[in-house]
């Protein structure tokens, strides 16, 4: 009862504190789920933090975020982050009609019934997946090597992507022969590599007088913002009065959808449930408001179940958010490991029972219900214009890059500086080049880790 007690605390504890912080970054366009969510929880694992509290940190952090980001998207006109972007261009129009805080409302409203719905579905899934969870890790290395081409082909880049995925691959394996010679085995320096590699290569391109001339801009940008129209009394309002009837029905429909898919891109999956639905509603109002409802509601259910059903039925991240954002619950070596040649996986699918996974999972969502949701419909105007005006994009970069620096000294010193940098470098520029992305990258360092020796084997070598 005590050890139960302990979890409930520590869950709580940092359930909330993953809410409010993610809340808060999800107000600052721009700022990536992989390049936000992912270290931070990265540190959270190696502080120890016991396996309940990792995972309701970054639950409701996602969560939060995915609410949270649906507030410059809505009226400023900027993505919160790549999941927002399918988002915008209803958005866009709602604004132009006058009307941003009726999208923000559907959205964030949208956002959070899908959470519920995702939850419970995603744990039957995995569960109903979980029997041949032994047979799908020993074939993981080809599992790996499949999936990574698929994922890879389904990413903007597409063939592109597929023809960069090996040179990459090839890369990881010359940079961990190099710093194997010294004694030095580097697997987190890899991982944020690639989660800050779009950063990375801005970074170096500003130090181009090229690049800086293509990216500078004549002025400061402007925005305007529509007047607040409070339609509820009190501090928490119902998402079920906020949406109609309709707009409910839908969003349960493609949350549910969106639940039992695990393999696909999540950006695509919201664009695609977004125009099926689109397709079937005739008054445009109502069409943009249903559209936004559904694509932030599917943002919100693809991200949750493409983490739960790999962690809970496998342990392996065989989804483009468990192999980005989600990766320190995979792998986050000393505390979590993934060796699927030898059979040994030790994170929180070993950790956690499924009924751990339910309960804390919806506790995250309650957090987030009290702390993201009221505040994003509260006070979404009062924040947006606080960030836009007060907060400093070059202070947000400088705290990541600071974090990056001392988890990449603490696991290999210079030789794992190196490595970041490597690898963001290359890693950044493909993706802004090819749309080689960071999912696709992640899936490329576990063909480098599991596929390819898994092929030398097979031949021999």
């Amino acid at each position: 009862m005590e050890n139960l007690l302990f979890d409930i605390v520590v869950a709580l504890t940092m359930g909330l504190v993953g809410a409010v912080v993610f809340a808060a970054i999800g107000l600052v366009s721009g700022t990536d789920e992989t390049t936000t969510l992912a270290p931070v929880t990265l540190l959270v694992v190696l502080l120890g933090v016991p396996p309940v509290g990792v995972f309701t940190f970054w639950m409701a952090g996602a969560i939060s975020k995915h609410m949270t980001h649906a507030i410059p998207t809505a009226l400023l006109g900027i993505p919160g982050d790549t999941m927002a972007v399918p988002l915008l261009q209803q958005a866009t129009v709602l604004r132009n009609l006058g009307a941003p805080h009726i999208a923000l409302r559907k959205m964030i409203s949208g956002g959070i019934i899908a959470a519920f719905i995702a939850v419970p579905l995603s744990v039957l899934f995995a569960v109903m997946l979980a029997p041949f969870g032994q047979s799908i890790t020993a074939a993981a290395p080809w599992l790996f090597l499949v999936a990574s081409l698929l994922i890879a082909y389904f990413s903007p880049g597409r063939w592109s992507s597929v023809a960069a995925l090996f040179p990459f691959v090839l890369l990881i394996l010359a940079l961990q022969g190099f710093t194997g010679k010294y004694g030095v085995k580097l697997s987190v320096s890899y991982f944020l590599g690639i989660a800050i590699g779009p950063l990375i290569a801005d970074l170096f391109s500003i130090l181009s007088p090229m690049e800086r001339l293509r990216m500078s801009r004549p002025g400061l940008r402007k925005f305007s913002l529509a007047p607040d129209v409070k339609g509820w009394g009190g501090y928490f309002p119902n998402p079920f009065r906020v949406l109609d009837p309709s707009q409910i029905k839908w969003t349960a429909a493609m949350a549910a959808v969106s639940s039992a898919t695990f393999v696909f891109s999540p950006v695509a999956m919201t664009v695609i449930l977004g125009e099926v639905v689109g397709s079937r509603v005739k008054h445009a109002y109502h069409r943009l408001t249903t559209v936004l409802s559904v694509r932030n509601g599917v943002t919100e259910s693809t991200y949750i179940a493409e983490a739960l059903i790999p962690l809970i039925a496998f342990g392996l991240p065989l989804s483009p958010v468990a192999a980005g954002p989600a990766a320190p619950l995979f792998n986050a070596p000393p505390r979590f490991s993934v060796d699927a040649a030898a059979g040994k996986i030790v994170n929180l699918h070993t950790m956690m029972t499924s009924w751990e996974f339910l309960a804390y999972g919806l506790l995250s969502v309650v957090l987030a219900a009290i702390v993201a949701y009221p505040f994003s419909m509260n006070y979404a105007r009062v924040a947006a214009a606080f960030v836009s005006r007060k907060i400093s994009h070059e202070a947000i970069i400088a705290t990541f890059v600071g974090l990056v620096l001392v988890i990449g000294i603490w696991e290999g010193q210079l030789l794992g500086l190196l490595v970041i940098v490597t690898i963001g470098l290359v890693g950044g520029m493909l993706y802004r080049i090819l749309g080689f992305n960071t999912g696709v990258q992640f899936m490329g360092f576990y063909m480098a880790i599991l596929s390819v020796p898994a092929i030398l084997k097979m031949f021999g070598l």
